[in-house]
């Protein structure tokens, strides 16, 4: 039996240039994992079959699951007969705007590789993952990074400064396809991502809050108010600066005082069930 750990990750900033002939979107997005992490067990079988089990029944056991859709590549990349059983201990809510999906398929990629013992580079493991989804290939790397393309184009940043994340998720679940489908680019105020890069490499936490930013919230915000409030409340209960995560409807919270987190934290409990205070990892994965 093996273990990975699949950590979330939240977008410093989002922005979408323009829609390609592709019919995806031209994205430009700072993104850093975080402290809350699903564990994937991978435990190789004779039989050649993909099995999921999760804890979480909310969770596909099928082909819809990225974890499987992994395995499945892996499978028919380099014609490996075995099977695996794929359980996913879930900690990150689920349709939330914080990868969880994509990170439960990177870190199958990275087990079955060693499982396998196949001798991948983590350059080809985010390769493959391209191939699942949009910011698959960012979750093999991990750390703290620039994504451009659809999101599969990946530029290593620094770690951003140390700091406190709260996250909150309202008990809505939201369709990315429907809110990157319901943007209009023309006309949107665009995040300026060289600056939060800038903030990042000097260290520079109150530019890093004052350069967070998310075109998608201008969809997201009128297909769910109560994301607006809840970012609302979090800005009220003391956080620093707040943003919505990916398509949402996740909104975080960045704290640079430790006294101020349990506050945030506990103020936000009364509007919502699922709340986390995590720290930001930063660091990029290693293979080993």
């Amino acid at each position: 039996m093996l273990y990975v750990k699949a950590p979330a990750k939240i977008n410093l900033t989002l922005d979408v240039l323009y829609k390609r002939p592709d019919n995806f979107h031209e994205v430009e997005m700072v993104m850093t994992t975080v402290d809350l992490a699903d564990r994937i067990s991978l435990e190789s079988r004779e039989d050649g079959v993909i099995q999921i089990i999760s804890t979480d029944n909310f969770v596909p056991n099928d082909h819809r699951n990225f974890a499987y859709q992994a395995a499945r590549l892996i499978k028919d990349t380099y014609g490996i007969r075995q099977g695996v059983s794929i359980t996913i201990e879930k900690e990150i809510p689920i349709a939330a705007g914080l990868a969880g999906g994509s990170s439960d398929a990177a870190a199958t990629l990275k087990g079955l590789n060693e499982l396998w013992d196949l001798g991948l580079s983590i350059d080809e493991l985010a390769e493959l993952g391209a191939k699942i989804g949009s910011d698959v290939s960012f979750c093999v790397y991990g750390g703290t990074a620039l994504a451009t393309g659809r999101g599969e184009k990946i530029k290593e940043l620094p770690a951003p400064p140390n700091c406190w994340v709260v996250l909150a998720k309202p008990k809505i679940g939201v369709s990315t396809a429907e809110v990157y489908g319901g943007l209009k680019v023309e006309g949107l105020q665009h995040p300026n991502t060289q600056q939060m890069i800038q903030a990042i490499e000097t260290k520079d936490y109150e530019l890093l809050c004052s350069s967070l930013g998310n075109v998608l919230e201008t969809v997201t915000f009128k297909l769910h108010p109560e994301v607006v409030m809840l970012k609302e409340q979090m800005k009220r209960f003391g956080a620093d600066a707040t943003l919505m995560s990916g398509s949402g409807p996740t909104v975080f919270g960045l704290v640079d005082s430790e006294a101020r987190v349990s506050r945030v934290y506990n103020g936000l409990r009364g509007f919502c069930e699922e709340v986390y205070a995590v720290r930001i990892l930063g660091e990029r994965n290693t293979l080993a």
